[in-house]
């Protein structure tokens, strides 16, 4: 079953949508408050389309696939192993890319310890 989810993430990896690629493109390299995502990374029987170990944060793209009830349910699973689950939809990434990105900064700042600045 794990090299199932493996294998799995791996063709989601090559693939993605316009949006996840956009999105990828500013959450890759450490590009907001330093911090490190990964991209369609296993979380025990799902697969999160990005990933910050470091917040324990999951930020999910959604497009029209997606159902409500669903994701209810993939979300109270994640976050009962410890993760945060923020979801944007498709449209939103696409055309408001710097809201976007601000929502999941300021996330950020609220999970993960920052030394003070001098």
């Amino acid at each position: 079953m794990k090299r199932s989810g493996i294998n799995r993430a791996r063709t989601l990896r090559r693939g993605g949508t316009d949006a996840e690629k956009l999105l990828w493109s500013h959450l890759r390299n450490r590009q907001i408050e330093g911090v490190k995502f990964r991209r369609q990374v296993p979380v025990g029987r799902y697969i999160a389309d990005f990933l910050c170990v470091e917040a324990m944060l999951i930020v999910e793209a959604d497009g029209g696939q997606h159902s409500e009830e669903a994701d209810a349910v993939r979300t109270a699973a994640l976050e009962a192993a410890g993760y945060k689950v923020i979801r944007f939809w498709n449209n939103e990434i696409l055309g408001n890319t710097g809201g976007v990105l601000e929502g999941i900064r300021r996330e950020l700042l609220r999970r993960t310890p920052h030394p003070p600045t001098a």
